[in-house]
């Protein structure tokens, strides 16, 4: 869905009234009213529906995925990269932030 994006942006942080919310607000009015603070990061335009390994990845593909785990403070197996069920990369179980960041630059 990202693919050939220039850039791509994720949603870090909810401002409403000049403050920025812990939580996303549940009350409908308030959400009208909030602006979102979004982080952007370079977009891609390599085919990903082939990619089986998160090494198959473009780059910057790569970065986002874990940026995003970095934000959620959870690791991300699962990544979809086609239409297809079975178009998925698995990247398994037993390894966590930890493992993954220490080779990280």
């Amino acid at each position: 869905v990202l693919t050939g994006f220039a850039e791509v942006k994720i949603g870090r942080a909810y401002k409403h009234e000049g403050k920025i919310l812990n939580t996303m607000p549940s009350c409908l009015k308030t959400m009208s009213e909030i602006e979102v603070i979004y982080e952007t990061m370079p977009g891609w335009s390599e085919d990903i529906s082939k990619a089986r390994n998160f090494e198959d990845l473009p780059v910057n593909a790569q970065r986002y995925v874990l940026r995003v785990q970095e934000l959620l403070g959870v690791p991300i197996r699962w990544i979809g990269c086609g239409a297809n069920r079975l178009d998925m990369i698995d990247r398994g179980e037993g390894w966590d932030l930890a493992s993954k960041e220490d080779g990280e630059q």
